[in-house]
């Protein structure tokens, strides 16, 4: 592997700083404390007067929050050994862990979310590569690329849990998201890479229908971009059936879409099944089908599926894994006609409630020789280990 001295003494250093981190207090920890109105109670004596009772403390202003906004901060790195040392420096098929051999900086980004109350906004700002890679097809001014997600909300009283948003939003698509603190694993599957989008703009709604399920419709823009071209809208429909352990969600996007030069209809649906039998065991099983009709005689199709679980490991540790199968069947999405295999290992730990690491195995099959070994040679697989640092400075999640 091509580690340099330099590359081993900063790792070393980083994690030598997230174990002194384990004798500080976060910022945002929250010490759970009785509040004096809440002491047991005794009985007066006979021709005592009861005590005034004593008003409960006011709860201890968040730092993290002002003028009834949220702010949040989140830092994503990582250092990656790839056992094919690719010539090329790259992780084949990867998105966010692409880089190969490397100590790298993934992200930083600050979120502001103020609730609808009726109205109120959210905003994703930031830098790093994952702005890039999500925005590697837009067309939209450069500025624009930095932002993850920034759109107003509307959701007045009179409305009945119906809002709607305006502006630009991750996509409702997937078991993933793009921030890494809120996924079981560093690495994202490869269905989320490759087989649905990161963003959309333009109009969002969802509205609750009885205890159990809630509807959306939507109606944006396109995969991954910002300004609409001459094809016309993509509609949205999503549907979250939730019931006290399992979460059933179901997500079809449909409309002309003109990516990589072949104009024509896309069609996608991603199912997402989630079941969490306690508190410490998670599990989920992802599908996507999708389909681009060219306005020609060609016709693409791909499909993937993916199972992944979770268990927590006493207070500050946890296990995961993920397995799926990715079927590019005209190579429309990875460039060549291939299916490919994966399975991921992680483990967790959480130094503090604002810093955590995930150490990760995940080895890649394709059924052709696509990933680069070496210097000018090509492997059906491909081994990595993967050490990354997530800091996330806000509200508990």
């Amino acid at each position: 592997m091509r580690y340099t001295g330099a590359t081993i003494l900063i790792a070393t250093c980083l994690m030598a700083g997230t174990a002194a981190a384990q004798t500080g207090t976060a910022p945002d920890a929250q010490t759970s404390t009785t509040p004096s109105g809440a002491q047991t109670a005794t009985t007066p004596s006979a021709g005592q007067a009861a005590p005034a009772a004593v008003p409960a403390a006011p709860a201890a202003p968040s730092a993290y929050t002002r003028w009834g906004t949220d702010f949040s901060f989140l830092f994503d790195g990582y250092v990656d050994g790839n056992v094919n040392n690719p010539g090329s420096g790259w992780n084949g098929l990867r998105n966010f862990d692409m880089r190969a051999d490397t100590l790298h900086f993934n992200m930083g980004k600050i979120t502001i979310d103020h609730a609808p109350g009726p109205v109120g906004f959210h905003l994703d700002v930031g830098f790093g590569q994952i702005f890039s890679v999500t925005h590697a097809t837009d067309q939209a001014p450069e500025a624009l690329k930095y932002f993850e997600q920034a759109y107003v909300d509307f959701k007045p009283k009179s409305w009945k849990g119906v809002e709607v948003d305006v502006g630009e939003f991750v996509s409702s698509a997937g078991a993933e998201v793009i921030d890494v603190n809120q996924n079981w694993n560093y690495s994202r599957s490869l269905l989320f890479a490759w087989a649905v989008p990161y963003y959309h703009f333009g109009i969002r709604t969802s509205f609750p229908m009885g205890p159990h399920f809630t509807g959306g419709v939507q109606l944006v823009n396109g995969w991954n971009n910002v300004y609409a071209s001459d094809q016309g809208k993509l509609v949205g429909l999503n549907g979250a059936y939730a019931w006290k352990k399992v979460t059933w969600t179901n997500v079809w996007y449909g409309g002309p879409e003109r990516d990589k030069g072949s104009p024509g209809w896309r069609n996608l649906f991603d199912s997402v099944v989630q079941v969490n039998p306690n508190d410490n065991i998670g599990l989920y099983i992802n599908f996507d089908y999708g389909r681009n009709k060219d306005v020609g005689p060609g016709t693409a199709q791909w499909t993937g599926i993916a199972g992944a679980f979770r268990r927590t490991v006493g207070k500050k540790g946890a296990i995961a894994g993920r397995l799926e199968l990715f079927d590019d069947a005209d190579g429309f999405l990875t460039g060549l006609a291939q299916s490919v295999k994966e399975v991921t290992v992680t483990g967790e730990y959480k130094f503090s409630s604002w810093l955590l690491s995930r150490l990760e195995f995940r080895d890649d099959w394709s059924s052709q020789p696509f990933f680069d070994k070496g210097q000018g040679n090509t492997s059906k697989n491909q081994p990595t280990m993967l050490l990354g640092m997530v800091a996330y400075l806000g509200h508990k999640k």
